[in-house]
């Protein structure tokens, strides 16, 4: 099904800008739709399924974006299927197919590329097979299981990045993994962080926010802002806090996010002490909006995790001035001498953290404010659509001439 953005129509200067096809795996996010909407005529290809069991559906219209939006049928096998049979009839109409990630849609998308010469870029934002691995660490899968998964997601990976006309990895870590498999490895940004909007607040404002957000004001409000996934470590955090509030930190940690019942639910299991007094849960709120405010309100942001491929969360904290406390791992590491970092699953290290922050507020405020000047460098918003803009438009320029004569492949009906 096809739907135009009916709340926006392209502006003339619009129509000089690349023809991209955003081609949609599962989920993604209106950070980075409304700006890559700003740098292109953009069309998305999305299961129909995942688009209006979600709220991006909803975000794309409220964002009066000029995009047409073209749902495909299907569940994950029929998606990979209907996905190249709506290729095979409209990547010709495109000047550059950008997937995600160099696994299924992006298996689809390098198929277009050697029938079409239409370039094929991928965007990388995380590692795939260290993800996957997280599933057998917490003994989600067997061993069996976990080979034939791994070897799966080596093999896609090898034939898309010997396929793609580039990847855009997600900072030095992912780069580092994508150039295994991809010769024409570029950073990518992702959406970057609206330095803008996440600004820093003075003590008055963060207690008003408190109130807006029914935080409570006298505690030390720990941000949970991840979802609840399984290369990611929450049970270290809650652990971590429960430590601080037993060395008597008056604590009070909330998530927001798809999965925040289960985090509820993982509170319960790990039994801890009076967890509905001080640990929350809320549904995710719009990022580009509301998110804003929690970060601002917080004493500071906790990401734990098993796997990462780099962690936007902590950044967009410290633009607010929020002290972030992290786990060494993955992309991660880039936050050494920026955040506060912790080794894996070590809940001692992170409550330890939490206690100096506390103790040395003015210290650790000063940090995350010295750290936003790198954000604001390195990461703005921004750098990151024009570092994307360069990046589509020099794949554009690589896609070889069509004789005249040239038939564009047609799909069986």
């Amino acid at each position: 099904m096809k739907m135009d953005n009916p709340s926006q129509q392209r502006a003339p200067q619009q129509m000089d800008l690349p023809r991209v096809l955003f081609l949609v795996e599962g989920f993604t996010d209106i950070r980075f739709v409304t700006g890559l909407s700003e740098i292109s005529q953009l069309t998305m290809a999305v299961p129909a399924r995942t688009y209006n069991s979600g709220d991006l559906k909803e975000r794309v219209i409220a964002s009066g974006a000029a995009i047409t939006v073209d749902e495909i049928p299907g569940g994950r096998l029929r998606f990979q299927f209907a996905s190249l049979r709506y290729l095979l009839k409209n990547a010709h109409k495109f000047d550059v197919i950008l997937c995600q990630e160099l696994l299924r849609s992006a298996l689809n998308g390098s198929i277009m590329s050697v029938l079409t010469g239409t370039p094929v870029v991928v965007a990388m934002s995380l590692a795939p097979v260290e993800y996957f691995r997280c599933r057998r660490e917490r003994g989600q899968i067997g061993a069996l299981k976990a080979w034939l998964g791994e070897t799966t997601i080596r093999t896609l990976m090898t034939i898309n990045g010997s396929i793609a006309t580039k990847c855009l990895a997600l900072g030095p870590y992912l780069m580092g993994v994508a150039g295994h498999y991809c010769s024409r490895v570029e950073k990518g940004y992702y959406y970057g962080v609206d330095t803008d909007l996440f600004h820093p607040v003075d003590e008055a404002a963060k207690q008003r926010l408190r109130k807006k957000c029914d935080l409570p004001p006298e505690k030390f409000v720990i941000l949970l802002s991840s979802r609840i996934s399984h290369e990611k470590d929450p049970e270290t955090v809650l652990l971590a806090a429960d430590l601080a509030r037993q060395q008597g930190l008056d604590v009070a940690i909330i998530n927001l996010g798809g999965g925040y019942k289960d985090f509820l639910d993982l509170a319960k299991r790990l039994e801890l002490h009076d967890a509905a007094d001080w640990v929350l849960a809320r549904p995710a709120v719009h990022p580009m909006k509301d998110l804003v405010d929690y970060y601002q309100a917080s004493d500071c942001l906790a990401q734990a995790s098993l796997a990462e491929g780099l962690g936007l969360s902590p950044l967009e904290a410290l633009a607010t001035g929020t002290p972030a406390v992290c786990t060494a791992v993955g992309g991660l590491t880039q936050l050494e001498g920026h955040g506060r970092m912790t080794p894996k699953r070590d809940a001692k290290a992170m409550c330890d953290q939490f206690l100096w922050i506390d103790r040395h507020r003015e210290e650790a405020r000063a940090e995350a404010l010295r750290a936003r000047e790198w954000v604001i460098r390195e990461w703005s918003r921004k750098r990151a659509f024009a570092e994307l803009a360069t990046s589509l438009e020099g794949a554009v320029r690589q896609r070889p001439k069509k004789r005249a004569d040239a038939q564009e492949p047609q799909a069986s009906s």
